[in-house]
C-alpha cells in the first residue's frame, strides 16, 4: 500500500461491525454504518462542488458526531481537514480561513453571524455547510447539513484516489503568535498513533487495514485476545489535537467516541455520562479538568458507578502528582492515568503512567523511544548533568508547517543527521533517564539573568491546599529586569497572602524562582485547558497598576 489512510482503516471497521456505536451524543447513537453512509454523502457532496485533491475543509464545529464525521468525509475524499477554534471572532476566523486555503467550512449554525461578516472575503470557499444548532436559523447561503448527509451515500472514491501523503492540518493556539497549520502526513500519524497496535498491552500494529475489520469482527490479533472495543468520552473540544487525535486511535479499533451534551465542561455530566454508558475511558486536558472532577467525586461519594474505568488520558499541559493520587483513590484497581508529554508539532515526546500506588511526579516524564534533549547547538543532553536542554523527537513527525518555510526550519531541525521536531520545551534529563519538563522557552521569566520557568513555579504553588489554579508570569522590576507574578486562584478558601504562598515554596524551589507579586482572580483558560500567557499577563499588569 501507498502508505496509512484513516479512511482506509475505518471503512474496513464499518463493513465488519455495522450495528456497533461509533458516536454517541446523549440521546443520540450513531452506529459504524451511519458514520460511514453520513461520511461519504458528505465526501460525494465535496467533490459535486467541484473541491479537488488536498482541498482544506474547515471544521468550525462544538463537540458533536459531525465533528469526526466531516474529518472521515475530508480524508475519504482525499481533502485535508482543518480544525477551527469555535471561540474565534470574525477576523481571527478570517485570519485561519485565508491561511489555510479553506475551500469548504462546516460550521455549527449559531456561528453563522460572524462567519457572514468574513465570507465576502473569502472567494475560495466553494460551499458552506450549517449544522443545526440550538435553534439557530441555517442561513440562506448555507446549505443545511442533514439535507447532505441524512440519507447516506454508497462508498465514495475520488479520482485521484488517497494516500497515506493526504494531509491533516493541525492549527496551533496561536498564543505565542499567529496559529500556524502543522501539516501530518496520515501515514505519520497513523504510525505516531501505534498503526492499531498498542504496545503497552502487546497488541502488534496493523499489517494492513483489512485486519482492522478482522480485529474489530473478531476481538482478535491472530490468536491474541483483544481487550473490548474502547468507549472514549472526550471531555475536551474536538478542535485541538489532543481529542482529536485521542479519538482516531480509539476509532482505529473499532470502538466508539462519547461527545457531551452540554457544551460548557461540567464534571458532574461527565461522571454521568461515564456511569450511564460504562464507558472505559476519558480524555482530558491536565488540571482544568482533572481538579473539578476530583472536586465532584469528593462532592458526590458513592454517586456514580466507575468500576467500568480503565484509563484517564491527558495531554498538552501539566497535570499534578496530587491531583493524580486523589482521584486514583475513587477509581477501580487497576485504573491507569496516561499523562502525555507532547505538542501539535511532536506526538510521543514522552509519557508517565500512574497507578493505585505508583502515582508518577509532577512533569516527570520517560523519554519516548524517539525522543531526546538537545542543547540549541545541537549537543544531547547527558542523564545526571544538570544540563538544560530542548526537548526532540524524531521518526514520524509533521513535515512542516503550511505556508512557513521559515517556521518550519525553526521547529524542524537537524541534529545528528537526523530530522527532529522540536517544539520549543526545555528540560532536564535525571539520572535515570527520565526528563523534567520546565516548560515552554518562550514563556520563561528572565528575573536578574536567572530564568524561571513558570510550570515549574506554578506546580509548586499548587500543592498549597488553599490554591485551586495558579498561573505564573514576568512582570517589570526596576532591579531585575523582571520578577515572578503568581496569578492565583483560591476558590472558596480562605484568602491567602504573597507571604504565605512564599512560605509555602520556599524550600521547594531556589529563592529567586519564588513570587515577588500576587494577584488573587480566578485563572481563565482556554477550553483545551490551556491558559494564553500574554493575556494573564495583562490582566496582572492592569491588577497591579502597572503600565506595560
Amino acid at each position: 500500500m501507498s502508505g496509512w489512510n484513516f479512511a482506509d482503516v475505518w471503512e474496513e471497521i464499518a463493513a465488519a461491525t455495522p450495528d456497533r456505536p461509533a458516536q454517541i451524543q446523549g440521546d443520540r447513537v450513531l452506529s459504524w454504518r451511519d458514520f460511514d453512509r453520513r461520511a461519504n454523502a458528505l465526501a460525494a457532496h465535496f467533490l459535486k462542488v467541484g473541491l479537488g485533491k488536498d482541498a482544506k475543509v474547515a471544521a468550525d464545529l462544538y463537540n458533536a458526531p459531525e465533528y469526526l464525521e466531516t474529518y472521515y468525509a475530508a480524508f475519504k475524499a482525499g481533502m485535508a481537514p482543518v480544525n477551527t477554534n469555535y471561540r474565534y471572532e470574525a477576523e481571527e476566523l478570517f485570519y485561519l480561513f485565508d491561511n489555510a486555503d479553506a475551500e469548504a467550512i462546516v460550521f455549527h449554525a449559531g456561528f453563522a453571524p460572524k462567519l457572514d461578516e468574513i465570507r465576502a472575503r473569502l472567494p475560495k470557499v466553494k460551499t458552506w455547510i450549517a449544522v443545526e444548532d440550538q435553534g439557530a436559523p441555517i442561513p440562506g447561503w448555507a446549505t443545511d447539513y442533514e439535507s447532505i448527509v441524512g440519507q447516506g451515500a454508497d462508498r465514495v472514491i475520488a479520482p485521484w484516489g488517497r494516500s497515506g501523503d493526504d494531509l491533516l492540518l493541525l492549527y496551533t493556539g496561536g498564543t505565542t503568535g499567529m496559529p500556524k497549520g502543522v501539516m501530518w502526513r496520515q501515514d505519520d500519524l497513523f504510525q505516531v498513533l501505534g498503526a492499531g497496535g498498542n504496545a503497552l498491552l502487546l497488541i502488534p500494529p496493523f499489517e494492513t487495514p483489512a485486519e482492522a475489520g478482522v480485529r474489530a469482527k473478531t476481538g482478535l490479533a491472530g490468536d491474541l485476545p483483544l481487550p473490548p472495543p474502547s468507549s472514549l468520552v472526550v471531555a475536551c473540544p474536538l478542535m485541538h489535537g489532543t481529542a482529536q487525535f485521542s479519538s482516531f486511535g480509539v476509532l482505529n479499533t473499532g470502538g466508539c467516541i462519547v461527545s457531551l451534551p452540554s457544551r460548557r465542561f461540567e464534571a458532574r455530566e461527565l461522571w454521568d455520562e461515564v456511569h450511564r454508558l460504562r464507558a472505559n475511558s476519558i480524555s482530558i486536558v491536565g488540571l482544568a479538568f482533572a481538579q473539578p472532577m476530583l472536586e465532584a467525586l469528593e462532592a458526590n461519594p458513592g454517586r456514580w458507578d466507575l468500576s467500568c474505568v480503565t484509563r484517564i488520558g491527558s495531554s498538552g499541559t501539566v497535570w499534578s502528582h496530587e491531583n493524580k493520587q486523589a482521584l486514583l483513590t475513587h477509581l477501580p484497581p487497576g485504573a491507569m492515568l496516561m499523562d502525555s508529554l507532547g505538542s501539535s508539532e511532536a506526538v510521543g515526546l514522552g509519557g508517565s503512567t500512574s497507578v493505585a500506588g505508583a502515582e508518577a511526579g509532577t512533569a516527570q516524564f520517560l523519554v519516548g523511544p524517539n525522543s531526546a534533549v538537545f542543547t540549541e547547538d545541537g549537543r544531547r543532553v547527558e542523564a545526571g548533568s544538570g544540563e538544560r536542554g530542548l526537548v526532540a523527537v524524531g521518526g514520524f513527525i509533521p513535515s512542516g508547517y503550511y505556508k512557513d518555510p521559515e517556521k518550519s526550519a525553526k521547529t524542524f531541525r537537524i541534529f545528528e543527521d537526523r530530522r527532529w521536531s522540536v517544539p520549543g520545551d526545555f528540560a532536564e534529563v535525571n539520572a535515570d533517564g527520565t526528563i523534567k519538563l520546565l516548560g515552554r522557552g518562550s514563556q520563561v521569566v528572565n528575573t536578574g539573568g536567572e530564568k524561571v520557568f513558570p510550570e515549574e513555579v506554578e506546580e509548586a504553588l499548587k500543592t498549597h491546599p488553599g490554591v485551586r489554579d495558579a498561573v505564573v508570569v514576568g512582570i517589570p522590576d526596576a532591579r531585575f529586569g523582571e520578577k515572578v507574578c503568581a496569578v492565583v486562584d483560591m476558590g472558596d478558601a480562605a484568602p491567602l497572602s504573597l507571604a504565605d504562598l512564599a512560605a509555602h515554596v520556599k524550600g521547594k524551589l531556589a529563592d529567586y524562582k519564588i513570587p515577588r507579586a500576587l494577584v488573587a482572580a480566578p485563572v481563565v483558560r482556554a477550553a483545551n485547558g490551556k491558559v494564553d500567557y500574554k493575556a494573564i499577563r495583562a490582566q496582572a499588569l492592569e491588577a497591579l497598576g502597572i503600565k506595560a
